[in-house]
């Protein structure tokens, strides 16, 4: 575990100093953006719709009956903001994006393509490694702003239409505006980031270092999803300790 980790932070250190030859591989970028942004917009948004609509109803109810109507706008701006739309979000993402960036890596390792790479003088770490983690560490945080939108239209939609509720679209977006400041979606956006420099570089470094056939590409999309997943709830909770002081 802790050879893995050091090998996830030396890639990572060593895209980061990659960071000058950024602009020769700006086709891979834009398409892997394309990849990663426009294919998983309906997804974020149907995904995104709902889960807005799950913390009205499930805290909606709960306000109003003890008078805190003006509450229920608040309380799924902010749940939506800070925690639920980049964790979320990042999820999807690593197992759509990073199982993809895995496989795709994984396969070009145990077919010898990438031996080939470096027989041409060419540095994996430019070529494979640079513009996937450039696309994500963009898109993600992108894609969580368009969920954070379409999750407080998700909640308004569900107060609107519950009978316990009814609270008009014009009063749950008033009261979400005195609750939730500039700073709550700011918060979101860069814990998005973080997250997004996680999957990209766990998915990565399991695509860099498969061995054993198919059955070793499949170990390593599995491995890639789920690290990415707890190392972003590893760091979704130190984020929230940091931001909150």
């Amino acid at each position: 575990m802790f050879e893995s980790i050091g090998e996830i932070i030396v890639l990572f250190w060593r895209t980061l100093l990659a960071l000058p030859h950024a602009w020769r591989q700006r086709q891979k970028v834009l398409e892997q953006l394309f990849e990663i942004g426009n294919a998983s917009l309906l997804m974020v948004c149907i995904l995104s719709f709902f889960i807005g609509g799950v913390i009205a109803l499930n805290f909606g109810p709960a306000l109003v009956e003890r008078s805190l109507v003006s509450a229920v706008g608040g309380v799924v701006g902010l749940a939506i903001s800070r925690e639920l739309a980049p964790v979320m979000m990042a999820i999807l993402i690593a197992g759509r994006i990073g199982s993809a960036m895995a496989a795709e890596i994984g396969s070009m390792r145990v077919y010898q393509e990438i031996d080939a790479l470096r027989t041409m003088n060419i540095n994996p770490i430019y070529y494979l490694v640079l513009p996937r983690i450039l696309a994500i560490a963009v898109a993600l945080p992108l894609l969580v702003l368009f969920s954070i939108l379409v999750g407080w239209f998700g909640g308004a939609t569900a107060a609107n239409f519950n009978h316990l509720m009814e609270i008009p679209y014009r009063s749950f977006f008033t009261d979400l505006q005195s609750f939730v400041e500039i700073k709550d979606v700011a918060k979101g956006i860069l814990k998005s980031f973080c997250f997004a420099l996680i999957i990209g570089t766990v998915s990565c470094h399991q695509g860099l270092t498969t061995i054993g056939g198919p059955r070793g590409i499949g170990r390593s999309v599995t491995k890639a999803v789920v690290n990415s997943i707890v190392l972003i709830v590893i760091c979704d909770y130190l984020l929230t300790r940091l931001l909150l002081k």
